[in-house]
């Protein structure tokens, strides 16, 4: 078995206040999980208006295919046009 594992700090600009910033969060959050079938949370940085820490993790019994996946979830957020990533860490179990 293989986890492989993706955490991003993001800086979301437009938000004023932290319902804008959630709404875009779990917008993000939603998608990842029902596009990659992966499990993804908010990790950190809850209190601030334009900055999250979200974490994904994806299982599989082939290292290749989980980093495949995480890859995949990085370009998909990078790709995100209403957050900016600012930092990430990768890492496979």
């Amino acid at each position: 078995m293989v986890v492989g594992v993706i955490a991003w700090e993001l800086e979301i600009p437009g938000a004023q206040s932290l319902k804008e910033k959630r709404s875009v969060v779990k917008s993000l959050k939603d998608r990842l999980h029902d596009r990659f079938n992966v499990s993804v949370a908010e990790t950190g940085k809850q209190d601030l208006w334009q900055r999250a820490e979200l974490t994904a993790c994806v299982v599989s019994g082939d290292r290749r295919h989980a980093d495949q996946v995480v890859e995949s979830l990085d370009r998909f957020v990078a790709g995100e046009p209403r957050a900016r990533i600012i930092d990430s860490y990768r890492t496979t179990y």
